[in-house]
């Protein structure tokens, strides 16, 4: 055919094959053939605050943003995460040198692994692990070197001396995410500290996801790593607008950092959006500045709404594993008489009009993951009672 290539090589870069089309696409595709609820994807299925919404249109109108902003961030967002970082954990941030405004947390992601990775590094990361993460550090030709948390006492936990094991003279980074998607797991103070001092030990710069910082449950508390002792020089933390206001679409994440660290990323940053969001940002700004009362209010929903799931997935015949933060339950499917997470998904539309995820495309070890399913639930409360009433059938 003309046109056609004669080299047998493939189309996609090698680093990239194994990866493919996300379960998220293939799982959101079968709940829309099915008219089944969609508990897969973690997205809410509502706005968030009016007055943030306003923001941005007003921004819009204003003509702020419409043009490329500034390619760290607009001012005003980077003062605000600045004044964020500060309020709630007592980081002091230089606006202009250490927060770097991205395209949401996966660019954050993307360009920090980009930035600070060359081909032959190991990155040592907790299994199972937001997808995203392995495909950065293949396209930046490093190493992924998987430490799995292991569910005990009903929640997923870090094992510390597997983590020290996995360290080597080509480890790099350490690549932590707390709260934990998609376990729901917070890392305590304890687990923290000695990351901090393996950290600190072998020099390892440590990248920290901490995008659902302000949703933790029951009293469980987050603390970045970057206030624990020698960490703050050495660590690149990345939040994101997303999740804590419910505007996943804006796609405004951001990255904190020393100097150093961030213009390395920006450096990476520049040559992937360049810039994005643009009058978001500013509506960004003012949710950042909202008072403390409403962080307060969305984890009480949030955790009703993790408690309504929860009960329901019991009664259905699951084994539900504690979650202490994030929009995600962990689920066992093995009380069900089954072991097979991803042939449980793709036959429960059919069986019970639900869609959840299958653990096990989050980890290298296979079949450490394969009997684990995970459900979101920053749904309608009304969404959930109904996913809860149909998933009755799978105890019958």
């Amino acid at each position: 055919m003309a046109g056609m290539t004669s080299s047998a090589r493939p189309l996609l870069n090698r680093s990239l094959a194994e990866f493919g089309t996300t379960v998220f696409a293939e799982m959101s595709a079968l709940a829309l053939r099915t008219g089944s609820i969609n508990l897969g994807q973690g997205f809410p299925d509502t706005d968030g605050p009016e007055e943030i919404r306003e923001a941005a249109v007003r921004a819009l109108r204003d003509g702020r943003g419409n043009q490329y902003p500034p390619g760290p961030g607009v001012p005003e967002l980077r003062q605000a995460v600045a004044a964020h970082q500060g309020r709630h954990y007592g980081l002091t941030y230089d606006p202009d040198t250490e927060v770097l405004v991205t395209a949401g947390a996966t660019e954050a992601i993307a360009a920090t692994l980009l930035a600070l990775l060359e081909p032959g590094d190991e990155v040592v990361a907790l299994e199972p692990y937001y997808d995203s993460y392995a495909a950065c550090i293949a396209m930046a030709g490093a190493r992924r070197v998987p430490v799995t948390l292991r569910p005990s006492e009903g929640r997923f936990r870090l094992d510390l001396d597997e983590l020290r094991d996995a360290v080597t003279d080509r480890t790099r980074l350490l690549l932590i995410n707390t709260p934990h998607n998609p376990t729901g797991t917070v890392l305590t103070r304890e687990e923290l500290a000695a990351v901090a001092e393996l950290a600190v030990e072998r020099d390892l710069l440590v990248v920290t996801d901490e995008v659902y910082e302000h949703l933790v449950f029951d009293g469980a508390e987050h603390l970045p790593l970057a206030t624990f002792p020698g960490m703050r020089e050495r660590t690149v933390t990345i939040g994101s607008a997303g999740k804590t206001y419910s505007f996943t679409g804006w796609k405004v994440g951001w990255v904190t950092a020393a100097p150093g660290l961030v213009a390395a990323v920006r450096s990476a940053k520049q040559f992937l959006t360049y810039v994005a969001s643009g009058p978001f940002q500013y509506a960004v700004a003012e949710a950042l500045a909202l008072p403390d009362s409403y962080l307060t209010g969305l984890r009480a929903d949030m955790q009703a709404k993790r408690n309504l799931l929860a009960a329901g997935l019991e009664a259905a015949g699951f084994e539900v594993f504690t979650s202490a933060g994030t929009y995600f339950i962990t689920t066992d499917i093995r009380p069900l008489g089954e072991t097979d997470g991803f042939a449980f998904c793709r036959a429960l539309p059919e069986r019970a009009g639900v869609v959840a995820i299958p653990n096990a495309v989050f980890y290298d070890h296979r079949e450490a993951g394969a009997p684990f399913v995970r459900f979101a639930f920053c749904k309608q409360t009304s969404v959930l009672e109904e996913a809860v009433s149909r998933l009755k059938s799978l105890a019958a």
